[in-house]
């Protein structure tokens, strides 16, 4: 079944169902979360710093293949991965093979996994009187492709699906213009760790400390399936997805530890007067 024809349909559906995470997490309207939001950009210079940096650095990673590719680097570790792993991802995908499951798992790969990190940014922002959460997430997503873009220039591999004949790459049953309409966002050899995996967690990991328990439900569900989706896809090694799994333990437990840093420096001198310590609390 063919869900995108282009990146307008995938837009398209990533505002629904960030609207639709939004409502759920926030258990209201998700407009007046929107509106929080918008509002903390204008009447805080420090959000609206780290949500800059926190843009600047995907801005960062969407150019990273123009870099990789001026780039004179020869090696290409992707043998040394498959014989360590032998058929792991093609048995899993023979196994599970079926029409519903990769119509499923492709929305979800494409859609949801980007909706969650834009959904997390807002329930946080609505939900979270120091905001704590939504500066853990900006460090914790920046530490993310901070971290992976090294090992993206420097130690290349290939998706399974490019060098594997016994794997498909089943995303294109459901995305036919992925090669042209997606790639640019995801190099065929910036595998290792696996993006998906390593946000993933860290997205739920994050959901977990918020306190929020509906939208931790919500998100670790969905991490498990975006992380059996890497694989039933065709697309990272077993060894992608634990590199990914330790990065995105990592980057969420310094994102909690810079954002307590943040929100300590930030505490109210008990000398300066209240309306003074809002007035700097807006900055």
């Amino acid at each position: 079944m063919v869900l995108f024809h282009d990146m307008g349909d995938v837009a398209l559906y990533t505002t629904v169902v960030v609207t639709l995470f939004i409502a759920y997490g926030v258990a209201g309207n998700p407009f007046a979360a929107a509106y929080a939001f918008l509002k903390h950009l204008v009447i805080s210079r420090r959000y609206l710093l780290h949500f800059a940096a926190l843009a600047a650095i995907l801005f960062v990673n969407k150019y990273e293949m123009k870099i990789e590719n001026k780039m004179d680097y020869g090696p290409n570790f992707t043998s040394f991965f498959k014989s360590i792993e032998g058929n792991f991802v093609a048995t899993i995908q023979h196994t599970f093979h079926n029409d519903v499951i990769t119509t499923f798992v492709s929305f979800t790969y494409v859609v949801v996994f980007q909706a969650i990190m834009l959904a997390s940014i807002g329930i946080y922002t609505y939900k979270s009187e120091s905001k704590k959460m939504f500066y853990a997430t900006c460090y914790a997503i920046m530490l993310n492709y901070l971290i992976a873009i090294p090992f993206f220039l420097f130690f290349p591999i290939n998706e399974v699906w490019s060098y594997d004949p016994n794997v498909k790459f089943l995303m294109l049953d459901v995305f036919p213009t992925f090669e042209t309409e997606y790639r640019a966002l995801s190099g065929l050899n910036n595998c290792f760790p696996s993006l998906h995996t390593s946000l993933s967690v860290t997205m739920a990991v994050l959901a977990l400390r918020s306190g929020n328990k509906r939208w931790a439900a919500l998100v670790c569900t969905f991490a498990a399936v975006i992380i059996f989706s890497i694989f039933y896809l065709g697309i990272h090694w077993l060894i992608d997805m634990c590199g990914g799994m330790l990065l995105g333990l990592f980057a969420s437990t310094m994102g909690m530890k810079l954002a307590q840093l943040q929100t300590v420096r930030r505490l109210p001198n008990p000398s300066l007067p209240v309306r003074a310590f809002a007035q700097e609390e807006s900055n």
